[in-house]
């Protein structure tokens, strides 16, 4: 198995190989979240939760906003992510078949794909707001969208992480070590040198894990250069042969990367 999270996830995935819980992962790939950051953000987290619109009229909005604000810098990727984050209020009787079939009108409208079947659950790193980005407080919100009053008949966010509050430092505190201490090869994606705390840059310089960084994300890192994060996600699988490739790729000298020219197939289950 194979263990691959982004953010709030990814703090997760760590807790779940330090546990040792799953004797089938053979790998770990973390996105974007180390513990000094994290922990460092969780004082000014309800104010953006606070600052953020609680509902947009339409999906298309809520790309836009998305995108105005610099949470994802990925128009074409925002048009997938964000409808499923949402559901749709104002409608008394609409019933879970009614809210599908509006979202999938709504996301056609926006460029998105239709979803498939009932939205009903989505993933945990779709939920976790970009409190990393640096450059994201410098940008106000679009003067068109609402900020705090509810929309009759909008799209409101599915999950409510201000009623979470209480589990936040659990999730983080004690991350670094646990992430050196996961027992399988593991991967650090960052979108910036500096998210790295002195634990992670010790256990970095004595190569206790594989790391790249990608500068010209945001937070989002997967969202903003999905192609970027492919290619390392292959270099590092090929690396561990943890998958085989597919397609010629060339095998650099040792301590240089891979550079993948094909695709491949995943050896563990």
């Amino acid at each position: 198995s194979l263990a691959l999270r982004f953010s709030m996830g990814g703090a997760l995935a760590v807790h779940l190989a330090h546990r040792r819980v799953l004797p089938s992962l053979a790998a770990m790939v973390v996105i974007d979240v180390v513990e000094g950051t994290a922990l460092d953000a969780l004082s000014s987290m309800q104010i953006f939760l606070r600052g953020q619109p609680k509902s947009f009229p339409s999906l298309e909005t809520a790309i836009e906003w998305s995108c105005k604000t610099g949470q994802i810098r990925n128009m074409e990727s925002a048009k997938v992510s964000m409808p499923p984050r949402f559901r749709r209020i104002g409608s008394e009787h609409a019933s879970d078949s009614d809210i599908v079939a509006h979202t999938r009108e709504e996301a056609a409208i926006a460029g998105a794909p239709a979803p498939k079947g009932e939205i009903t659950k989505i993933s945990e790193e779709e939920e976790e707001p970009s409190s990393f980005s640096s450059d994201r407080d410098s940008m106000p919100p679009p003067s068109n969208i609402p900020t705090n009053t509810p929309v009759v008949d909008a799209y409101q966010w599915r999950i409510d992480l201000t009623r979470t509050e209480s589990f936040w430092e659990g999730w983080f505190r004690g991350l670094s070590s646990y992430f050196l201490d996961s027992g399988v090869p593991s991967f650090l994606l960052l979108a910036g040198i500096d998210r790295l705390d002195r634990d992670l840059t010790i256990g970095q310089m004595q190569g206790k894990f594989q790391m790249k960084v990608l500068p010209q994300c945001g937070h989002c890192v997967q969202e903003d250069a999905p192609d970027k994060v492919a290619e390392a996600m292959a270099t590092f699988l090929l690396r561990y042969e943890l998958a085989t490739p597919t397609g010629s790729y060339h095998k650099p000298p040792p301590g240089l990367a891979f550079h993948s020219m094909g695709m491949m197939q995943p050896r563990f289950v």
